[in-house]
């Protein structure tokens, strides 16, 4: 295996070298975190130490290390390391990519496929790698921020052992930072001037650690922006008030899971709740300029469609799930315009909560009143037994009644009766109502002159 820079030396990197590079891994004991998988005995040591690789799919949340693991493995076998971003590439670079591990087998090399958010890839391009996994011509690592066990053909998973990378703890990500404090103090391996020294407290180290909320890649971003930006203006320590500036002036991206994507879907949803398609689009579009993954956002339009919309205006589902075919069918940036479409429907269209809040309502009593029987006459009688027992024997078929409609029949068990649905008289909804009122009159009469009768 070819040398490699130590983690803490500067020599083989310039002045310019980004510190991602610098803080690299060059061999498995420099990982940080993952301790459940590289720690003595544990299963990635054991894979690393026992010579033999296999293909494995890494599962987990972004910058916990799913690359570098899989360029360490390559190293520690002597193989040829091959990527593939199945969000940039497709069949023709696999086809590349198999033509390549063919070169180096004949030459007796072994070679790892890495390929980064494999889950992006569609069935047919998963199955492509499949025979070239069979019969041995590289060892498969993918990549994946989602559960495999859905986004990942089933063929592909059994051929491959699924390791689940967590989130850095807070001490793993601390560590972090005093290695690339060393890093950013170390001089440059090229022969020019050492960058004027820089310290983070121990109070700013665990502040970074926190916003960071255990994503490696997010930490080591922050903290070349942060140190740049101190340089500049002639700082040597960084402390926690300085730290909070350089970040708010210098960074405006955010990760999944992090409290600025969620303060950002939540000033989208009420925006559009808010029924004001302008601050709607500012919201959409800045999470999509900020990185948020347009799945994501097709989901929570579909749901806000639902929650906020419902029944005024049931296109608004059906535009926000069509908007969400869009995006997979054309990906991005052609996608994107469909799910912004359906964000200025969603904020132009009659808003109603009552689906909502009916739902949750009916969640609530079935919790409270546990499981009541099913009246007879609301029972199926398909056999001699059950007609007997009594089973359907008094329901009414509403077909055949005046207006569509069994007016003073009974659908709750017996003892309960509850109204959960109040729809608002906005848009379609407002039809409802006026349709509920009717049956609600229908249904007095009937038990009116039921007890008339009796």
């Amino acid at each position: 295996m070819p040398d490699t820079p130590d983690l803490f030396s500067s020599t083989g990197f310039n002045a310019g070298t980004p510190l991602a590079e610098r803080l690299r891994p060059a061999v498995l004991d420099d990982v940080v975190g993952q301790k459940h998988l590289l720690g003595p005995g544990k299963p990635l040591r054991v894979a690393f130490d026992s010579g033999r690789p296999h293909s494995m799919i890494f599962w987990g949340p972004p910058g916990v290390g799913k690359t570098t693991l899989a360029r360490l493995m390559a190293a520690g076998f002597d193989a040829q390391f091959l990527s593939i971003s199945a969000v940039l590439g497709g069949v023709k670079d696999i086809r590349e990519a198999v033509t390549a591990a063919q070169v180096a087998r004949a030459q007796g090399r072994r070679t790892i496929l890495f390929v980064d958010e494999v889950h992006r890839f569609n069935k047919a391009q998963q199955d492509a790698f499949l025979p070239y996994v069979e019969n041995g011509l590289f060892t498969f690592i993918g990549a994946t921020t989602e559960n495999p066990s859905f986004e990942v053909n089933s063929a592909l998973l059994s051929r491959a052992r699924v390791y689940v990378l967590e989130p850095l703890s807070a001490e793993d990500l601390q560590e972090l930072v005093g290695r690339a404090e060393l890093a950013l103090n170390a001089p440059p391996g090229d022969g020019a001037d050492a960058p004027a020294s820089i310290a983070f407290t121990e109070d700013a180290r665990a502040q970074l650690a926190a916003w960071a909320d255990g994503d490696a890649r997010r930490l080591i971003n922050a903290l070349e922006v942060v140190a740049e930006s101190a340089r500049s203006a002639g700082r040597t320590q960084v402390d926690p008030e300085w730290l909070e500036t350089a970040l708010s002036q210098n960074l405006r991206r955010f990760d999944k899971g992090g409290d600025a994507f969620y303060d950002q879907i939540s000033a989208l949803h009420k925006s559009v709740r808010g029924s004001d398609p302008d601050a709607s689009l500012y919201w959409f579009t800045r999470m999509l300029d900020g990185g948020a993954d347009p799945r994501y956002l097709a989901r929570r339009i579909v749901r806000m469609a639902i929650e906020d919309i419902g029944l005024a205006d049931p296109r608004a589902t059906e535009i926000a799930l069509n908007g969400a075919d869009v995006y997979e069918r054309l990906g991005s940036p052609e996608g994107e315009l469909a799910l912004a479409q359906a964000v200025v429907y969603l904020a132009c269209a009659a808003k109603s909560n009552a689906l909502y809040m009916a739902y949750s309502q009916a969640r609530r009593y079935v919790q409270e009143h546990g499981s009541a029987p099913v009246p007879l006459h609301l029972r199926n009688a398909p056999t001699k037994l059950m007609k007997a027992q009594g089973y359907g024997k008094t329901y009414r078929y509403a077909h055949d009644e005046p207006h569509g409609y069994a007016a003073g029949e009974r659908y709750f068990p017996d003892g309960l009766n509850a109204t959960f649905y109040r729809p608002v008289d906005r848009g379609l909804e407002g039809k409802i109502r006026e349709k509920l009122a009717f049956l609600r009159e229908l249904d007095g009469q009937a038990r009116k002159e039921k007890s008339g009768k009796e």
